[in-house]
């Protein structure tokens, strides 16, 4: 699998927080953890803001998409708002996440715990070319349920 060097920071006071990391050898997400420095109840309904305590300088011309957790949303109703959030090459700030409470109890974040994961990606700009008219094809202009 292709490899690519990216700089990472843990932001002070979170040094006892993990670096995002592969579960598994052929993983394409890493998980991501909370740095909350309290718990953080999010009751049924209610998003939260939680904070990673890390902030990384991507490389121009690449990505970082941050998802939910596969576990957490069917075990206990919680994902990600903005879903997936992009995390641009030149954004240097800390990667926060917009969680949701889909169930009907108040979950708790605890310090540590694992909460998405990220997926950096290669990305590419557009350069527009304007056409009076496109190429057709079988589907034509079939949209919503179409096939």
């Amino acid at each position: 699998m292709e490899k690519v060097k990216v700089c990472i920071q843990r932001l002070p006071g979170n040094e006892d927080i993990p670096l995002p990391k592969y579960m598994t050898e052929q993983a394409a997400g890493m998980d991501i953890f909370a740095a909350v420095t309290e718990e953080e109840i999010i009751l049924p309904g209610e998003r939260k803001k939680i904070a990673t305590g890390i902030a990384m300088a991507l490389p121009e011309g690449y990505e970082a998409q941050i998802r939910p957790r596969s576990g957490l949303a069917l075990k206990n109703g919680i994902t990600l708002l903005n879903t997936p959030g992009t995390i641009d090459a030149d954004y240097r700030g800390e990667i926060g996440l917009i969680v949701i409470n889909h169930s009907e109890e108040p979950f708790v974040v605890k310090r540590g715990m694992r909460m998405a994961q990220m997926v950096v990606q290669k990305v590419f700009q557009v350069d527009w070319t304007e056409a009076p008219e496109l190429k057709n094809t079988v589907r034509g202009d079939g949209g919503f349920g179409h096939t």
